[in-house]
């Protein structure tokens, strides 16, 4: 074709281009595909990964504060995308609507084409049977339609196997395994309900943190949560009035073996009601064995040590008197933490490595060597001035703002012992050792939603894998004053044997028919 008759086709045949709506319903056919569903599945992959690399403040406030500390260039830019709430992101929740709004697409044509192939009628059988690949025939005596008519009973056989029959025209049909695209579809379904029961979930739900110390409780308010993520409607109204208390911690170690000194179980006992009118219940949790009360459910996340102190001014009136939570640093559970006295003049404060079991090397300083309670020891550097704490900015409570102290000594203690600062400005004693224990609170009112969807996408994958989809054709045919009966059948998946079932239909064919002698 010359340039100019393609020049004259162009003018006849211009291109007309869409309008909006032709826009629209290009975008919607693209975003139905399972192409493009795949696609969004794995962006919603690559999409959790800054989720593993960055702290997030669902997680770790703590951590998200102190990355946000060392790296001031970049973590305001970071927090702007939404580096450090990776799952409650704008662009993390789009490609989570989009990728549920293509499944709903791709999945609502599927389930029309299913259901009407279930109630359309087997296909009619091939001309030639004998050229498929499982197929077997014999040669009876008789007419071809008597032959048919006298086969006509192998269609109970048949139906009492599930398969669906039709008799039509010298042959017989029959199909069965349908379940398996059921299946299919069962799995894609109960995965947007998963994804609905999740986004319920993260909307109407709340997940918080909390640090009880062995006889210290803990009630059921915001105020009172070490960390707290309500999700976006949720009200503080919903929390259910709750009081739980922490009464012992135990550990168990491994004492031999390649695995000794590590945690071999985890034991909290607490105390708890669900109202101020009840009685308290006591129970213990540990490890995959949570606590529900209300709503919520309560698991033990971890442990640690928290050393009782007390401090005397130098007039001998206690000004300190708690346990204090120590952050375990190591396997050995060498903790570090932080003692602020600001009812003292001048204010003190105290920085200490505990370690249960004491140990001091020259390469690595004070630490432990095991983590149970052997040899106790704090190490702890006391400093002595402004604290910091009336200037009304908040502070970690485990780290301690030295601007406006002075060192004023080191000293290591053990339980029982007292160590006086200078000028009889008062003392520190170590009393004890007690345990405190983390706990992860949340409450997911879809949880139970979840969980059925979960069972759903199982049996439906198993049903999507192992039931196949298979038809079966009988034929007969006139050869000279016999007749032929071909039994041939198909399936729609490569790797899957068929001559079992032939054999067995043509046997049973055979046994139906009489021979005359």
């Amino acid at each position: 074709m010359n340039e100019e008759s393609t020049q004259n086709v162009r003018e006849e045949n211009p291109i007309i281009p869409l309008s909006a709506f032709g826009w629209l319903r290009w975008f919607w056919r693209q975003l139905t595909t399972m192409r493009v569903a795949l696609q969004l599945l794995f962006l919603l992959a690559v999409a959790s990964i800054p989720g593993s690399v960055f702290p997030q403040r669902t997680a770790s406030p703590l951590k998200v504060n102190q990355f946000i500390s060392e790296n001031p260039g970049t973590s305001a830019w970071l927090d702007r995308i939404g580096m450090f709430d990776v799952y409650g992101s704008f662009w993390f929740s789009a490609i989570y609507l989009l990728l549920m709004v293509s499944l709903v697409g791709c999945i609502i044509p599927r389930m029309r084409v299913h259901a009407s192939a279930i109630f359309a009628p087997p296909p009619e059988a091939p001309k030639n049977l004998k050229k498929f690949e499982y197929s077997e025939s014999f040669q009876v005596n008789g007419s071809s339609e008597v032959v048919f008519e006298n086969l006509q009973s192998i269609q109970s056989y048949l139906k009492k196997r599930h398969w669906r029959v039709l008799s039509k025209n010298g042959f017989i049909a029959a199909e069965k395994g349908f379940l398996r695209e059921t299946g299919n579809l069962i799995f894609h379904l109960a995965i947007v309900f998963i994804l609905i029961a999740v986004a319920i979930g993260s909307t109407y739900g709340y997940r918080g943190q909390v640090i009880l110390r062995e006889g210290t409780g803990f009630s059921n308010v915001v105020a009172q949560y070490d960390t707290f993520t309500p999700g976006r409607l949720f009200k503080s109204d919903d929390l259910v009035p709750f009081n739980v208390q922490l009464d012992t911690m135990e550990v168990t170690f491994e004492q031999t073996g390649e695995r000794s000194a590590k945690a071999t179980d985890f034991a909290a006992t607490l105390k708890f009601r669900e109202s101020a009118d009840e009685d308290f219940q006591t129970k213990t949790i540990g490890v995959n064995n949570p606590l529900d009360i209300g709503s919520a459910s309560m698991f033990l996340l971890g442990w640690g040590y928290a050393p009782h102190i007390i401090v005397r001014d130098g007039l001998g009136n206690i000004v300190f008197d708690d346990t204090v939570v120590f952050l375990p640093q190591d396997a050995n559970f060498t903790s570090t933490g932080v003692i602020k006295v600001p009812d003292m003049e001048p204010q003190l404060g105290i920085q200490g490595i505990f370690a249960p079991t004491a140990i001091v090397t020259s390469d690595q300083g004070p630490h432990s060597m095991y983590p149970d309670l052997v040899n106790p020891m704090i190490f702890a550097s006391f400093w002595s001035g402004d604290l910091g704490l009336d200037s009304g900015k908040p502070q970690n409570i485990y780290a301690l703002d030295k601007t406006k102290l002075e060192r004023i000594g080191l000293h290591d203690l053990k339980p029982g012992e007292t160590w006086e600062l200078k000028n009889n400005k008062g003392s520190v004693e170590f009393v004890e050792v007690t345990q405190f224990a983390t706990f992860n609170i949340a409450s997911d009112p879809s949880q139970n939603w979840a969980l059925l969807g979960a069972i759903l996408a199982i049996l439906g994958i198993i049903a999507s894998l192992y039931i196949q989809r298979r038809r079966v054709w009988i034929r007969v045919v006139d050869e000279g004053g016999r007749s032929e009966v071909i039994v041939a059948a198909i399936s729609r998946h490569e790797d899957v044997d068929l001559s079992l079932v032939v054999a067995d239909i043509a046997s049973q064919c055979s046994n139906l028919l009489t021979v005359p002698k």
